[in-house]
């Protein structure tokens, strides 16, 4: 029988966990509201409870967790989440151990969404690639010669934070003009007073107000990517998270914006390709993340 953990995708609305074997396959998996406020004490307490439910007979070895912020480069301290209030320095892998009695791991819920489809998704094709999650806020991967690369410290690969335009909207990270400021969900709200999907449903009727933002969305989101492929020369570009869903709609401005921007050598033979799994890649990037750290080790 193979080992079983679970992976844990804590989001600012919701936290979404599986039971996985090692394989990869998911036995059970649940999704719940993230508490309002989700005060530290109230989402361990919402996790506690949820993997009683997604685990009852306790089979699972160990526990990942990818939590929306960088963590230490132990995997042991959530440092910041910038969508949780009151989330500083919190100790969530010595917590959850203490109320779980498993070992947990934890990391930067786009690092576990990254590390799911470099194992089974879209990044199982190429060793050296990066991941933008476009939800509410964008979040970013970076793989090197197959390895996630998180710096010394654990907090490399904020991709979502990069400059842009150095006098746009305030970013609650300190920066103004972030990449997230032109192209997350609450960017998108911003500049269209509309949902995502609702865009996307009006694109795929031709409307051309919809049509025309999806291609001012993918020529920011172009020259975002821009400064991330001279310095990092990828093999691919993977755009994953909710504003995914109208990839169709973006990728022709984005592509003809980055080969405007970047030159031919710095993008040879570059593939731009949307993320396979969905909504699942944090929480399959999660139990990864605790399979290497306390199976495969």
């Amino acid at each position: 029988m193979l080992t079983q953990v679970i992976g844990i995708d804590l989001g600012g609305t919701a936290i979404k966990l599986g039971r996985f074997t090692s394989d990869g396959s998911c036995l059970k998996s649940l999704s719940v509201h993230t508490p309002q406020p989700a005060t530290p004490e109230a989402v361990v307490a919402a996790i506690v409870d949820a993997i009683a439910r997604v685990d009852p007979e306790g089979n699972a070895v160990a526990i990942g967790v990818g939590t929306p912020g960088p963590a230490d480069a132990q995997g042991r301290i959530a440092k910041i989440a910038i969508n949780l209030p009151q989330w500083r320095n919190i100790p969530l892998a010595d917590t959850l151990e203490e109320k779980i009695g498993k070992p947990t791991i934890i990391d930067n819920d786009a690092n576990c969404a990254g590390l799911g489809e470099a194992w089974l998704g879209a990044g199982r094709f190429y060793k050296n690639f990066i991941l933008l999650t476009l939800g509410t806020g964008v979040g970013g991967a970076i793989f090197i010669d197959g390895k996630l690369f998180t710096g010394k410290f654990g907090a490399a690969g904020e991709l979502g934070l990069i400059s842009v335009n150095p006098n746009g909207s305030q970013c609650k990270s300190g920066n103004r003009g972030s990449l997230e400021q032109h192209t997350s969900v609450i960017a998108i709200r911003r500049r269209s007073g509309k949902e995502p999907a609702e865009l996307g449903t009006l694109a795929k009727t031709g409307n051309k107000e919809a049509l025309k933002f999806w291609q001012e969305y993918g020529k920011d989101l172009g020259i975002g990517v821009t400064s991330l492929i001279y310095v990092l020369t990828p093999e691919a570009v993977v755009i994953g998270g909710g504003v995914s869903a109208s990839f169709e709609f973006f990728l022709p401005s984005m592509k003809a914006e980055i080969e405007q921007r970047v030159m031919p050598t710095s993008r040879v033979n570059l593939q731009i390709v949307r993320a396979h799994l969905g909504n699942g890649a944090g929480m399959l990037g999660a139990a990864k993340l605790a399979i290497e750290k306390f199976i495969n080790n």
